[in-house]
Formats: C-alpha cells, structure tokens, sequence
C-alpha cells in the first residue's frame, strides 16, 4: 500500500475504548482482558508518537488528537464491516456515503430524497455535509456534489444542475415595504454570507443599480443563516433557483421581481474514477440528472 497502515488489531480496542468511555467497559465488549485492551492502546499511541487518551487514576478521556482520530477510525471500521457485509450477505443493501454541501442538501436534496429511496429500496444513504474541497475532505465519500466545474484530479464528475439568483424575501415583509423595481431595494436589509461575498454587488450591477445603498446590511458566516433569516422576515436575501424552489412553493419566500436572473456556477456530481462501474453509485448519479432536469422544467421533481 502507498501509505502506512497502523497497528490494525489495535483500532477495534480504540474505537470501542473511545466510544464507551472505559478500558473496562471496551475489554468487555471484544471479550478481551483490561490488560489487553490497555497494552493494545499504547501500542497504537506509540506508533502514532501522541497520546490519545488523559489517563486520571482509573479513567481515561480522549485526547483532543483523539477525538479527530476516532472520527477517522469509526468511518473507516464502517467502510470495512459494509463491504465485508455486501461480500457475505450479498442481499443486504448498498451503502453509499454522500458529502453535499450544506444548503444543497437541506433544501434541494432532502426533500426529494424519499423518492429515490423508494425507487431504490436496495440502497441506503449515508448524507454528510462540507463546504470543503473533496481534496480537504477527512471523510471517504462516494458521491460527492460540488459546484463546477472543476479539477478533481483522479475524479470523475459532471454538471447537473444549473443555478441563477434572484431577490427573495418573505411575503410578510412586501406587505410592509414592496418592491417594485430594483431600486426599491434601498428601502431594505440586504442578507449577505460570507461564503458569497460579490453576489449582491453582481446582482445589482446586472439590474442597473450598481451603486444602490440599501437601508442596512446584514452578514451571517454560512448561506443557510442568510436563507433562514429572510424567511424569518429580517430582509431580502439573494436566493439561488431552481434550489430554493421548495420554499417558494411552501409560501415561506417570494421571488418579488422577475430578474435579472444572475447565471453562477452550478452543481456537479463527483465520484472516484475507480468507483464509476458500481450500479449503485450510477443509479444516483443518474438520478440526481433527473431530479435537477424535472426543477428546472418548472417545480421540484
């Protein structure tokens, strides 16, 4: 293998010493000696050269370095108890893990996901969330979705779903102040997110406001508390469609003016280049082209 492998008798007597919170409890649970599990720990801790337990009289508590090891290590023990069930038991159903990131999956996966899982009852879902680049990932994943194009070396990945912006806001607050016009937009809160800092700039200058001043801006870390406060009614947040459809259509956002619609990057699906013959990983990815081709033809799929 290109990279070295720790003790691997020692990672089960981790995992379960870290879970349970003892060396006892863990010596019972592998049906092993408290002195087993204790020398098997160390062992691991001195290939690893740090401590992964604080060790005060008879208890232990994980280390900060191991509790970022545990994650790694439970994900990969996962990894290995799937694959060796699917060799053993051939019936039993496929998992696949999936990163998306955190918007994406709150407002455009989730709500569709029951239908694929209906349509494929054989294939379960493991859905995590990461703004991260696949290449910074701690995670393995399957299926990863991204916005892209992009250069994912040793990938491979397509578009499936386009993505434009509108101003969106709920319908209370165009009780009180409506908008009309871009321009009417200096009457209000513009909702901005760190993680799309030039989006209302590029809105406005493609509306022919560039040099709008709205009455006050508010900023939130991550697009999601931007989303959530405009529905909450705290101002006008630049929302991207077809993704945000399912508020729309729920009556919890409006879409006050028509456009401009701000064309950005849209979303790619992105899988590892030795994994794209497993059915199972086809089967979504196709799935999700469908899903996105349905939205965008006129609602959710």
């Amino acid at each position: 293998m290109s990279q070295a492998l720790p003790p691997l008798n020692a990672l089960p007597a981790f995992e379960a010493a870290a879970r349970l919170g003892s060396f006892s409890a863990a010596a019972n649970e592998l049906f092993v000696t408290h002195g087993a599990i204790s020398k098997q720990i160390k062992q691991l801790e001195a290939w690893l050269g740090t401590p992964l337990f604080e060790r005060k009289g008879g208890r232990v508590k994980l280390t900060d370095t191991g509790w970022r090891y545990l994650v790694q290590v439970q994900d990969g023990l996962d990894i290995i108890a799937n694959a060796t069930a699917q060799l053993r038991e051939p019936s039993r159903q496929r998992r696949l893990v999936l990163n998306s990131t955190p918007t994406l999956a709150m407002h455009w996966l989730l709500p569709r996901l029951a239908r694929f899982q209906r349509a494929h009852p054989d294939i379960a879902l493991r859905v995590m969330t990461s703004d991260r680049d696949i290449g910074r990932l701690e995670a393995p994943f399957d299926i990863a979705i991204r916005r892209g194009p992009g250069d994912w070396p040793g990938y491979v990945s397509k578009p499936f779903m386009d993505e434009w912006e509108l101003p969106l806001c709920s319908p209370a607050l165009l009780e009180t102040t409506p908008i009309a016009t871009a321009a009417d937009l200096a009457q209000h809160t513009l909702l901005q997110a760190d993680t799309r800092p030039t989006a209302w700039q590029r809105w406005l200058t493609l509306a022919g406001v560039p040099e709008l001043k709205p009455a006050a801006t508010q900023q939130f870390d991550h697009f999601y508390l931007a989303l959530q406060a405009a529905m909450d009614g705290l101002g006008v947040v630049l929302g991207p469609l077809p993704m945000i459809q399912p508020e729309i259509d729920r009556g919890r956002l409006i879409a006050p003016l028509p456009g401009p619609r701000a064309p950005v990057r849209g979303y790619c699906w992105i899988t590892p280049r030795t994994a794209m013959d497993d059915p199972a990983i086809l089967a979504f990815c196709q799935w999700l082209e469908s899903a996105a081709q349905a939205g965008q033809a006129g609602g959710p799929s």
